[in-house]
């Protein structure tokens, strides 16, 4: 199971966005099933992508297998290109976990 948090600070602007898990699809599973922990994982990083070389920001961010955890400065979260990626890549995400929910969770918090 992986666990996608997209966090919101006091103000309800995106701050910062975590996964963590794997998706253990057994041998027999279809390759349908075993395209969903990559998608999450291409859509994050691409995410972080945008916000780093589009945006510009200098992100907090650490990865390592099964955990990601990205987040940037108070002074960037009005920025419109950050809105933007961080609502394409939570829309992309949370449509997954709608299709596969045995496999994804997808949540919004504040804090």
């Amino acid at each position: 199971m992986v666990t996608v948090i997209f966090f919101e600070d006091g103000r309800q602007r995106p701050s910062s966005f975590s996964a963590a898990g794997h998706v253990e699809i057994p041998q027999t599973s279809s390759d349908e099933y075993s395209l969903v922990c990559a998608s999450v994982s291409a859509i994050l990083q691409a995410a972080r992508a945008g916000l780093e070389e589009y945006a510009g920001l200098r992100l907090e961010a650490s990865m390592e297998r099964g955990l990601m955890k990205v987040a940037w400065p108070e002074s960037d979260r009005d920025l419109e290109s950050v809105r933007a990626i961080v609502a394409t890549a939570g829309l992309a995400i949370e449509q997954i976990a709608r299709q596969y929910p045995q496999h994804v969770t997808f949540s919004r918090r504040t804090g």
